[in-house]
């Protein structure tokens, strides 16, 4: 059993697996409501992978965009240079654990 939080119209906008304040409506793992709020969750965790999948694209864009010397790194601003190196040194120490090469995985 599961614990639902109800919009206005009726449909399932949150769900506990502990009954709270928040949370007042029991139903069924298999009730269709349940089951629809499930199904929008994982829609938006396919575009949420794909956001991370076009990041890696931009930040690639930017590293070749450096290496020809069409841009500098410090032409961008403070706080996407920092938000670069910090990725830059993410993906630096999991390539230090990765056992296989070429296995380049969004972070």
């Amino acid at each position: 059993m599961v614990w639902v939080k109800r919009g206005d119209s009726g449909a399932v906008v949150s769900v506990s697996l502990e009954p709270d304040a928040q949370h007042p409506d029991r139903a069924d793992p298999s009730d269709v409501g349940v089951q629809g709020f499930v199904q929008a969750l994982a829609g938006s965790d396919t575009l949420a992978g794909s956001d991370l999948r076009l990041v890696r694209v931009i930040e690639d864009l930017i590293d070749l965009l450096i290496e020809r010397d069409l841009i500098r790194f410090t032409d961008l601003p403070d706080a996407a240079q920092e938000k670069l190196m910090q990725r830059r040194s993410m993906r630096a120490s999991r390539s230090s654990l990765d056992l296989i090469p070429g296995n380049d995985e969004v972070i």
